[in-house]
């Protein structure tokens, strides 16, 4: 099968050019709107697989469905990521959507096949405070989230959302704009849950049944669609 991939030296310079990854636990959240069926995404999931590497950025790859007619359906696709990118264009004021589409802490729009306008757009985000100082611990079956009352002026309408992703899955597409290619796809969005609107003027304390092994990131959003203000993993 054939594989379509980044350069070493590409993926080296948009981490190089990105900065140095740090050991701050507050990582920088970039989405990525892709597709099995598009030709033209195999390079920003590789990108994303990279990124996914380290500790200071989040990388999580939505998979959307309205490429699934050029024939060969997505399996990882769900219509809810394909209305969550017509949501950010909506607030955005942008007429269309698209795929490699990355959206850099609810933000920023960049073209997520363009290393050196991800790597640009992500340095400006790095090693920033975040603007909620967001706690997460798991007892059992359980999580809780929490954080404290945000600071007069700061309160308005945030959604609380919990994450599930899978690390890394390697799939042989058999059809399609991509057929005959391998691509390994990195932290696969499985579910994306509501935990609470907050307004923050009081403290935030939610606690939600949470099983399984995969990984889970919590992220504080200003809503509709807005700047991403907090992103915590789950330990």
């Amino acid at each position: 099968m054939r594989r379509i991939a980044l350069s070493s030296l590409v993926i080296s310079a948009v981490l190089a050019a990105s900065g140095p990854a740090s050991a701050d636990p507050a990582p920088v959240v970039i989405e990525l709107f892709t597709s099995q069926g598009c030709s033209s995404c195999p390079p920003a999931d590789e990108l994303v697989k990279h990124l996914a590497e380290r500790q200071d950025v989040l990388p999580l790859a939505f998979h959307v469905d309205y490429w699934d007619y050029i024939g060969w359906a997505d399996i990882f696709a769900d219509p809810a990521y394909t209305d969550r990118q017509r949501g950010y264009a909506h607030v955005g004021g942008r007429n269309m959507i698209y795929t490699p589409q990355m959206i850099i802490m609810g933000r920023e729009d960049v073209v997520g096949a363009d290393v050196m306008e991800v790597s640009e757009a992500l340095s400006g985000y790095l090693g920033q405070k975040p603007k909620v100082q967001l706690t997460t611990g798991r007892s059992e079956e359980q999580l809780t989230v929490s954080a404290p009352a945000l600071p007069d002026g700061m309160s308005g309408q945030f959604r609380v959302q919990l994450v599930r992703y899978m690390p890394l899955e390697r799939v042989e597409i058999k059809r399609g704009e991509l057929a005959g290619n391998t691509v390994d796809y990195a932290n696969i969005v499985e579910s994306l849950e509501v935990l609470a609107e907050w307004t923050g003027a009081e403290p935030l304390e939610v606690t939600t049944t949470f099983v399984g092994d995969l990984p889970a990131a919590v992220l504080v959003q200003e809503w509709p669609f807005g700047p991403i203000f907090a992103a915590a993993r789950v330990e």
